[in-house]
Parts: structure tokens; C-alpha cells; sequence
């Protein structure tokens, strides 16, 4: 029986992006080669927060 993963994605400020656009290509290379059952949820935290959404 196979587990289903449910990841949120925060990338914050600063370099917080940057990084995480790598860190999802680690997890897609994961995915793959282990055929797990990823599934991820993007959300604004801090000045991205507030830029987007007041």
C-alpha cells in the first residue's frame, strides 16, 4: 500500500524562492525515481504574503 504525501510550499523572502525552486526539482527527481505519490499546495508567506494579498 502506497502513502499519498501532501507538501506545502513556502518559499518566504530573501533567497527563499530561489531555493525552493531547486528544492522542487530534488523532490520531482525523488518522485520519480522512487514513484512516490507527491502532490504540493504553493502559498504566500510573509512580504510576498502581504504584496499579494494586503
Amino acid at each position: 500500500m502506497s502513502k499519498n504525501y501532501h507538501i506545502a510550499v513556502l518559499p518566504g523572502d530573501g533567497i527563499g524562492p530561489e531555493v525552493m525552486t531547486q528544492a522542487l526539482k530534488v523532490l520531482d527527481a525523488v518522485r520519480n525515481r522512487f514513484a512516490m505519490r507527491i502532490t504540493t499546495s504553493h502559498y504566500d508567506v510573509g512580504g510576498a504574503a502581504i504584496d499579494n494579498h494586503g
